[in-house]
């Protein structure tokens, strides 16, 4: 069969995926089984592989979700917990009183606050959290929804933890990579290079949103009212970007996100307090009875001061604190805990027989274990929460958790029957290797501008980063092999696009105008967004082209 062909039938399960979610508007728990059920006929028929290997195969790549959805239980179970006890309300009132600077407001809540979230917990929950917490301040819904949403993608790499990464990435390479070169290392160097992606792009990204913001929001409608605000716009913009940087270069995936934003955040409440490099004239939406049909309805006053428990400040921020310093003494390796979190391991050899299919987990040292289901335990005794609401967070969390594991479940067994068809009876490359060639001959040496932007597509149509690495990772690792250029700095690029892509995910933007009470305004924020996520995407990858061709980063 030609080799164009044959890679436009290995394409159409992923072809499938974005037609149902992007073109049909359905979820991924729906458009994951079809497309399994596409790749496994697509393998069998076409490929002529063992159905031994592929149900080996299927398999493999369900045990491999148990990985992500650990740590997607343990996130949301600690923050369903917080919530439970009051500690998130007290968290947003305490952001309340800082400035009256809308553009200031903006910077400290949609882009320190939300990469917090992002960095703890991810899976859609950082916007769906602050834009609610922005109306309450007064801002519009719809600039409330525009902005929390263009400010989850800098910190989305490593969010949760590191998951699209350590979970995404890996599951995506396994079995990929060269002989004697260990997994952690490489996630180490995609880490380094996707930090440094980000660092020289989104160090500007507040600009841009608070321009937009003014422009889009203000009375004027002028970009020249957000320039204003630019000297700490770049300020708030290095403070996260900087210790953000350092982390991916010097520790590892897991904490960029969460340690870059607590530092960061830390630092612009401080400025904010004290004026430094605040504009002199405070700049404000005009009234609520001036706003336009399309900006939605302001919140109630009732509404604004409802408040929730008392807690204190220290108390309520805790369980985070706790969070982040269990996870830096682990992941550097302080007091060899490393070690012991490491030492159990859960694995299957060779599944069913079938030479390269295996699978194993390390329960342990998956953050969703310790620190996150571990601090949400402690955090029962801690805020003294009732077994009413402790069986709440647990009901709420299982209820929240079992469409993305049924998402997860068949979009790695999908992934994974991709990747696993290179042993079979017609003689061709693995449907992925075939897609991969394919790709590398349309587009040649340019890949690397292309590279950001097969990330942001998976993104968009599956909502999660890890899942877009999933789908599309080991396709970029083959197209950069194939063209020679460097596959590490490739699958960073493929991990920093899912991010960018987070901007405009379908499933997010559904969440969080649901949350604000703007359900219908979907694609009117996707349109919205989508320049700025464009915009971050092809910067990327001019930074790609430069890093790659003119300082020859990478020898693999």
């Amino acid at each position: 069969m030609p080799m164009g062909l044959l890679a436009l039938i290995a394409a159409l399960p992923i072809l499938l995926v974005i037609v149902l979610m992007a073109g049909f508007m359905w979820p991924a728990k729906k458009a994951m089984p079809l497309a399994w059920g596409l790749a496994v006929l697509l393998g069998l028929l076409i490929w002529q592989v063992d159905i031994m290997r592929v149900i080996a195969a299927s398999l493999e790549g369900v045990l491999s979700a148990i990985d992500i959805l650990v740590i997607v239980f343990g996130a949301i179970l600690l923050l369903n917990t917080l919530r439970n006890s009051g500690a998130f309300d007290v968290i947003n009132k305490g952001f309340d009183g800082i400035t009256p600077d809308r553009r200031i407001q903006v910077l400290i809540i949609g882009w320190m606050f939300v990469s917090f979230i992002e960095g703890a917990a991810g899976f859609g929950t950082p916007a769906a959290l602050a834009a609610p917490l922005l109306m309450g301040l007064g801002f519009p819904p719809v600039a409330a929804v525009m902005c929390a949403l263009i400010f989850n993608s800098t910190s989305v790499t490593f969010g949760a933890v590191g998951t699209p990464i350590i979970v995404g990435t890996e599951a995506a390479v396994s079995g990929m990579l060269p002989e004697g070169m260990a997994m952690r290392e490489f996630l180490v160097e995609v880490g380094y290079w996707s930090a440094l992606h980000h660092a020289i792009v989104g160090t500007f990204l507040p600009v841009l949103v608070v321009a937009m913001l003014t422009k889009f929001y203000g009375k004027n409608k002028s970009f020249v009212e957000g320039l204003k605000a630019a000297p700490f716009a770049i300020f708030a913009g290095l403070s996260f970007t900087v210790p953000y940087f350092m982390m991916g270069a010097f520790v590892g995936p897991e904490l960029p996100s969460v340690v870059g934003a607590l530092i960061g955040l830390f630092i612009v409440i401080t400025a904010a307090r004290k004026g430094f490099l605040v504009p002199k004239e405070t700049w404000d939406f005009p009234p609520e009875n001036e706003w336009g049909e399309d900006w939605g309805e302001p919140l109630k006053v009732e509404e604004k001061i409802d408040r929730g428990p008392a807690m204190s400040m220290t108390m309520a921020w805790t369980p985070y604190v706790l969070v982040a310093v269990i996870l830096i003494i682990t992941r550097l390796g302080l007091f060899g805990l490393d070690n012991i979190l490491q030492a159990v391991v859960i694995e299957w050899e060779q599944i069913l027989g079938q030479e390269g299919v295996a699978w194993d987990i390390q329960p342990f040292w998956l953050p969703g274990t310790v620190p996150f289901i571990l601090i949400a335990l402690v955090t029962f005794f801690l805020h003294r929460i009732p077994g009413e609401k402790v069986s709440q967070a647990f009901g709420k969390t299982v209820q929240q958790i079992i469409p993305a594991a049924i998402a997860l479940f068949f979009a790695l067994a999908m992934v994974r029957v991709l990747v696993q068809t290179d042993i079979n009876a017609a003689d061709y490359p693995s449907m992925l290797m075939v897609l991969s060639q394919s790709a590398a001959a349309g587009v040649g040496q340019a890949w690397p501008l292309v590279s950001p932007f097969v990330g942001a597509l998976g993104a968009f149509v599956s909502g999660s980063n890890t899942v877009a690495n999933i789908l599309f990772g080991g396709f970029q690792f083959s197209v950069a092999g194939g063209l020679g250029i460097s596959q590490t700095v490739t699958s960073a690029l493929q991990a920093v696009g899912g991010a960018t892509g987070n901007m405009i995910a379908v499933h997010n933007v559904v969440a969080a105008c649901a949350v604000c009470g703007i359900v219908g305004k979907e694609g009117f924020v996707i349109r919205r967004n989508l320049p700025a996520s464009l915009l971050y995407t092809f910067l990327v990858g001019v930074v790609a082209l430069v890093v790659i061709y003119v300082f020859g980063a990478g020898t693999f």
